[in-house]
């Protein structure tokens, strides 16, 4: 079985604040390891969020990166406790909440090699579509639920936990496991069509990201540095391209996970790697199109003729789409560990290990803009609506909903 060590997890974990670092070790240390100090914004834009939400049991020592899902006017949400939320993204009210899973007793520890058995819970956010909400659990539960009413669909069970958001299209629901199955299953009554089954390294971040889908096809990143797409119609492997190598003389320098948000362009699909490789790969045949030396262990945002990336070291650059060359690079936010950046308007927003978030003009990478929405992580990808509003949510269940700023 594979030594599933959660390196990024345990950091962020541990890394809620830089008053909590320092009181571990000296100052000399502390001040290497400490998130970089936010300091005053020059000329800085109005942002007030429209409204926020205190969930609670959110997954802070579970180190997931689990956001909400956005279809229209509706937003929806899940949470530890096996709760899954229904709620208007205009004013934050609760449509429906449904009870998915009962977990006893709530959350699980996180160890240096291991995590310890527990009850149910839901741990893999959810996707939405075709009028249907899909959550997975911990034990590999996945749910499938009415999305205008909240009402059970159906109800199946796949090999491992599933901490990724599950895609639903084109008549099929999408989920990966964390043993390395991507299994597709039939949307209407939850019935296995195919299994993908791909062998998993010694060592991996703790992580997978959603299964992306273009045409007849969907993508994946993998732990062992790979984007493979497969077919919808039986799951059979159509391409792979291998982003990053995972060399070096132990397990940890090989790890090269692709575990960020994969972005689809028109003739092309961009991912990045733990190992700090980003690259544009054809659609038609999986070849590479360039290779660039920017990247790390989240995803990419995408506009028109760029994209928005942030390094391990919280560095945030902008990359052209054409070629991968640097158009500017933003390192304000060193050691902050950022999410992957969402494009809110004229602007990329990341959110930080302290709460906060950042907005950072697209078109020059200054910082324009900063809210606290907890003092608990924000993990997860802040998510933006069509009518431009942005929702973030913290590792403790923090929910909070920004309109696009003018």
């Amino acid at each position: 079985m594979s030594l599933r060590i959660l390196l990024i997890s345990l950091i962020l974990a541990f890394a809620t604040g830089c008053s909590t670092i320092k009181g571990w070790f000296g100052d000399d240390k502390s001040r290497a390891i400490a998130p970089a100090e936010l300091t005053d914004l020059t000329s800085p834009i109005a942002v007030r969020a429209a409204w926020d939400r205190n969930l609670g049991d959110g997954q802070k020592k579970l180190g997931l990166r689990s956001r909400p899902a956005i279809e229209g006017d509706r937003m929806y949400v899940s949470n530890d406790a096996g709760r899954v939320l229904a709620m208007d993204i205009n004013s934050g009210d609760i449509l429906w909440d449904s009870e998915v899973v009962k977990t006893g007793k709530q959350g699980s520890r996180i160890f240096f090699w291991k995590r310890r058995a527990t009850e149910a819970g839901l741990t893999g956010g959810p996707g939405a579509g075709e009028g249907l909400v899909v959550v997975g659990g911990r034990n590999g539960e996945v749910v499938a639920l009415d999305a205008g009413t909240g009402a059970e669909r159906w109800k199946t069970t796949v090999t491992s936990e599933v901490i990724a958001a599950p895609l639903v299209t084109a008549g099929l629901v999408v989920v990966r496991s964390n043993d390395g199955r991507t299994f597709g299953l039939d949307a209407g009554n939850g019935e296995r069509k195919w299994v993908f089954d791909r062998g998993l390294p010694n060592l991996s971040v703790r992580g997978n990201g959603a299964p992306v889908a273009g045409g007849e096809l969907v993508y994946l990143g993998y732990d062992d540095g790979t984007v493979i797409a497969l077919r919808l119609t039986d799951g059979l492997r159509a391409w792979e391209q291998l982003i990053a190598e995972p060399d070096g003389r132990n397990d940890l320098e090989r790890l090269a996970d692709v575990d960020g948000e994969l972005q689809l362009g028109l003739e092309e699909i961009y991912a990045t790697s733990f190992r700090g490789q980003t690259m544009a790969i054809s659609l038609a045949n999986g070849r590479p199109i360039w290779n660039r030396d920017v990247g790390g262990y989240g995803g990419l945002a995408l506009l028109a003729d760029r994209l928005i990336v942030a390094d391990a070291n919280g560095t945030v650059w902008a990359l052209d789409r054409n070629n991968g060359s640097a158009l500017w690079k933003q390192e304000a936010l060193a050691r902050r560990w950022v999410t992957t950046p969402a494009v809110h308007g004229s602007y990329a927003v990341v959110g930080d290990v302290e709460g906060y978030l950042h907005w950072i003009r697209v078109d020059d990478g200054q910082i324009v803009g900063r809210d606290r929405i907890d003092r608990a992580p924000i993990l997860g990808t802040p998510q933006v609506a069509a009518n431009g509003m942005l929702v973030a949510l913290s590792s403790e269940g923090k929910l909070a909903a920004y309109p696009q700023p003018q």
